[in-house]
């Protein structure tokens, strides 16, 4: 079975997060959607915005503090630079709560299907047996990514992924679940229905600290904490 690319409007869907009712033969193992905070602060550096915005409120306020200015006066060395950061910042929270909206993962016995988009939805089956590794990238408060490496020449444009990717592999894009919670359960299921559908044993390593973004040949499952 190859990897197919399935434009679908989910309003229609036969089935939630699919594009067509599953065969008798296959079933549901895991289905769920990225949270919003998790994928905002890990996908959309919501954190890393409002630091760079503080740092900028700041430096335009100096001066006037800096001379013994009255509030008024500080108030007006910020009056556009605080409007800004707030239209930047809920323009950011807005984009990942939409996209959690529109975006399903399932993982059934025999495939990951992945619908994304938030004005063209799509949907992205991928087998299990053309998977050829997934890594898993803990986060805080038990959510976490999970990245797929496709085998072969298999390859999905990266924007049509995002931002359901693994950042900075664009030459071959790897399909990412983003900011899902209890990712280890959620890793543990895939690599149960892996390991039934290739008859192969999949392998589990933790690794942590300066190795955590190595990745181990030969293992399906990696999983490393930030």
């Amino acid at each position: 079975m190859a990897i197919e690319n399935l434009g679908h409007e989910h309003e229609f869907e036969p089935q939630f997060g699919l594009p067509e009712r599953l065969p008798s033969d296959e079933f549901i193992v895991w289905q769920g959607a990225p949270d919003v905070a998790a994928l905002a602060y890990s996908a959309f550096h919501f954190k890393k915005l409002a630091l760079y915005f503080a740092v900028l409120i700041a430096a335009c306020a100096w001066p006037a503090l800096e001379e013994g200015a009255g509030f008024t006066a500080v108030l007006l060395a910020i009056k556009w630079i605080v409007p800004l950061a707030i239209i930047a910042m809920a323009t950011v929270w807005m984009l990942a709560y939409f996209t959690v909206r529109t975006t399903v993962y399932t993982i059934t016995n025999k495939r990951v299907v992945m619908r994304l988009g938030i004005v063209l939805t799509v949907s992205f089956n991928l087998p299990l047996m053309q998977l050829a590794s997934a890594d898993v990238r803990v986060l805080q408060n038990g959510y976490g990514d999970i990245t797929l490496a496709l085998k072969g020449a298999d390859r999905i444009g990266w924007v049509h992924l995002w931002p359901s990717v693994r950042p900075w592999r664009i030459a071959k894009p790897e399909p990412t679940l983003r900011a899902v919670p209890d990712v280890q359960m959620v890793a543990a299921k895939l690599r149960d229905a892996w390991t039934h559908n290739t008859g192969l044993a999949a392998n589990a390593v933790e690794v942590t600290g300066a190795s955590q973004n190595e990745r181990l040949e030969g293992s399906f499952l990696q999983v490393s904490a930030t």
